[in-house]
């Protein structure tokens, strides 16, 4: 079985990274085999709860404030549509819902309210819930673990020396104590990033590293490509290489095997023979659903489709225990 490190360095990483790509796709296969069931993948739908105007100045994102990318914003979604979209998606074969607000953090606020009485809804629903709202501070996320949360995601976005020129309003650290916060209240956590932002292959081993010598690995790594945005300061970027995405995979599997890795956006340019790629280096969760909070995304029948073809199938809700009870898992959890 792998060992878990939380000690990589750059160069070990980078040598992985920068293998041949059948041997490295090869490894993480293996490495995938031996500690996942392989055939088995986790299906989350992601829904915008709260639209647009937000402050930061993220280079990607077509929701922050000060550019004009034919975004609407609108106020949070009332509970019983979030509900009727988790039943949707729960009936398409997802197993965790995912609501997504254009918050800089969280206030304490009404909103936050109907965040947590949301959670609690879509728990009802026998749905392992997920949000991703921003910077929180302790209390917030307890807040969040009593109503049921079973997982947060706050992504890096791309390494610590490549993030300013990424994001201005917000630094590295905090994201890094989000995190802390996160795992304090014992809600699994879900962070990784984005490529193609213009960043270098020393930025992506960089990212990695910073993951993966966390005190504990995330349980979900997202790998996103870059889906540019007419508006945003990174409209003219040039598409990912699905091989850049099948490195990338390839390389969280080998050196974080317990954790689930999610091929995220980016998926509508992708073949299913590119998926069928990043599927053998190692991701074994994806979001279903048209939307990607305002992204286009494949629908739930042609990933189902897919599943079919290539003997694939859904992995069932709380796999690995109910909120709370998480500590007790090595960290097998999923988003």
């Amino acid at each position: 079985m792998t060992e878990v490190r939380y000690n990589w360095t750059k160069e070990e990483i980078a040598e992985i990274y920068h293998r041949p790509l059948l041997d490295l796709v090869y490894e993480a296969a293996t490495v995938h085999r031996e500690n996942k069931d392989y055939s088995e993948v986790q299906i989350s739908s992601l829904i915008s709860i709260k639209t647009g105007g937000c402050p930061e100045d993220c280079a990607y994102c077509p929701q922050a404030a000060r550019y004009n990318t034919g975004v609407d914003v609108h106020a949070i979604m009332p509970k019983e549509e979030v509900i009727a979209v988790a039943q949707k998606a729960k009936d398409g074969g997802a197993s965790r819902l995912c609501m997504g607000a254009a918050w800089r953090e969280v206030r304490d606020n009404r909103d936050f309210d109907k965040v947590i009485e949301m959670v609690k809804a879509v728990n009802a629903l026998d749905m392992e819930v997920c949000c991703t709202l921003g910077m929180l501070n302790e209390d917030q996320a307890q807040r969040l673990a009593d109503a049921g949360l079973y997982a947060y995601n706050h992504n890096l976005d791309t390494s610590e020396e490549d993030y300013k020129r990424i994001i201005t309003t917000r630094t590295y650290d905090e994201r890094l104590k989000t995190l802390e916060h996160v795992r304090k209240a014992k809600i699994t956590v879900c962070s990784g990033g984005i490529i193609g932002l213009g960043e270098t292959v020393e930025d992506r081993i960089s990212m990695l590293k910073t993951l993966s010598n966390l005190p504990k690995h995330p349980e979900s790594v997202p790998i996103n490509a870059l889906v540019p945005v007419q508006g945003t300061p990174l409209a003219d970027q040039p598409r990912v290489s699905v091989w850049d995405m099948v490195r990338m995979i390839a390389t969280t599997r080998i050196i974080m095997p317990k954790t689930v890795v999610r091929l995220s956006a980016g998926r509508t340019e992708m073949s299913v023979v590119e998926q069928a790629f990043c599927f053998m280096a190692g991701a074994n969760s994806i979001f279903a659903g048209e939307k990607l909070l305002t992204t286009p995304n494949p629908s739930f029948d042609s990933d189902m489709a897919m599943f079919a073809l290539l003997g694939l199938k859904p992995r069932k809700a709380f796999k690995n225990g109910r909120p709370g009870k998480v500590e007790n898992v090595e960290e097998t959890v999923s988003l």
